[in-house]
């Protein structure tokens, strides 16, 4: 769909999940909180910065609760509603919940944006939110001076299939369900050094729901789960590594990227958020000590917006593991390292060229 009017990126003063806060800061701001009462019932809370909430409320049920919503990483307002919406259903699936409901949430510049225009934004999510079988069932709406737009999605669960970011194993092998380069390709559409086929890339692989979740919990072989998003993979897998109390060594070279990645990085389209995130969590890094530059250390932290599940399974289970993604249009999965032993006083992300 085509829009009349400004350019959606340029009223926002980052995009997608660009942005987040900066992990760092954000545990900082979160270490000066007053400690709260936390019910039995609360399976997961903040305390490894996991997915999402999750609450008991029988032996054979569990809510899974998020929220997600951030500013245009697009233009194409339709793009924009599909995209935010896929992000914010991606935390349920990440959890090994299906997701039952959502509601929206919606801060646009009335003034600015034409009736038009925000509605394509909302039909955008309502799609999506059809795609994965839940209803809008209701939300908020303000008048703010940068476009926002995401979802507060609820899911449902089995208690023993809940797939925590804290509970990988020494041995487990880890499979990313999606390509890398978001980041990259939201900075090359900013500036305007996107092509037509990037683009529908981009949107391709951000609107793709991370149905394989909810399928994946259900193997016993399967012993974590997160996605990776605003603080790129070297964020993520450093969430697995500090709740399991492991270290993850990632082996570059089987990493995924979008076909143009590592071209428009080098081409410096970098976002701002990639050296944000470096600041925050790099000291925890090991990165190699020959054949690395600076480009590669970008996309490694690159923030990706709605991007793939990240899985630690056994070794047996790769296989099949590969097959769910594969089954369901994940064509790029890729074993991407495994769960080592700690080998310092805190975990560590170990990255093999």
């Amino acid at each position: 769909m085509s829009q009349a009017g400004p350019r959606l990126t340029d009223l926002a003063h980052g995009g997608g999940c660009g942005c987040k806060i900066a992990p760092g800061v954000l545990r900082d701001i979160l270490s000066k909180t007053s400690q709260m009462v936390v019910p039995p019932e609360l399976l997961v809370g903040i305390e490894t910065s996991d997915d999402a909430a999750v609450y008991l409320l029988n032996d054979e049920q569990a809510l899974v609760a998020t929220t997600d919503f951030f500013m245009p990483v697009v233009d194409d307002p339709f793009d924009f509603g599909r995209i935010a919406a896929t992000n914010a259903i991606s935390d349920v699936y990440a959890m090994g919940a299906q997701p039952i409901l959502a509601l929206a949430l919606v801060g646009m510049p009335v003034n600015v944006l034409s009736t038009e225009v925000i509605a394509q934004i909302l039909q955008g999510g309502q799609q999506v939110c059809q795609l994965a079988g839940i209803p809008v069932a209701g939300g908020h709406t303000i008048d703010s001076v940068e476009p926002i737009y995401g979802l507060v999605v609820l899911g449902l669960a089995h208690p023993s299939r809940i797939r925590r970011n804290a509970s990988a194993q020494v041995g487990d092998q880890l499979v990313l369900g999606k390509p890398l380069g978001v980041g990259v390709y939201s900075s090359a559409l900013k500036k305007q050094q996107l092509d037509a086929q990037g683009y529908r890339d981009m949107v391709a692989v951000t609107t793709q729901l991370n149905k394989p979740g909810s399928v994946l919990s259900a193997m016993d072989a399967v012993h974590a789960i997160t996605d990776v998003t605003g603080f790129g993979l070297a964020g993520h897998a450093l969430e697995i590594a500090r709740g399991s109390g492991l270290d993850v060594g990632i082996h570059w070279s089987r990493v995924p990227f979008l076909p143009q990645a590592q071209a428009l990085a080098q081409a410096g389209c970098i976002t701002g958020a990639s050296g944000r995130n470096q600041q925050s969590y790099f000291e925890q890094v090991v990165l190699p000590t020959s054949g690395w530059d600076a480009v590669q250390s970008a996309l490694l932290s690159d923030p990706q917006t709605s991007g793939g599940l990240l899985v630690s399974c056994s070794p047996a289970a790769v296989d099949e593991v590969l097959a769910v993604f594969h089954a369901q249009g994940f064509a790029q999965a890729a074993v991407v390292g495994q769960i080592q032993p700690r080998q310092e006083a805190s975990p560590r992300l170990r990255i093999r060229a």
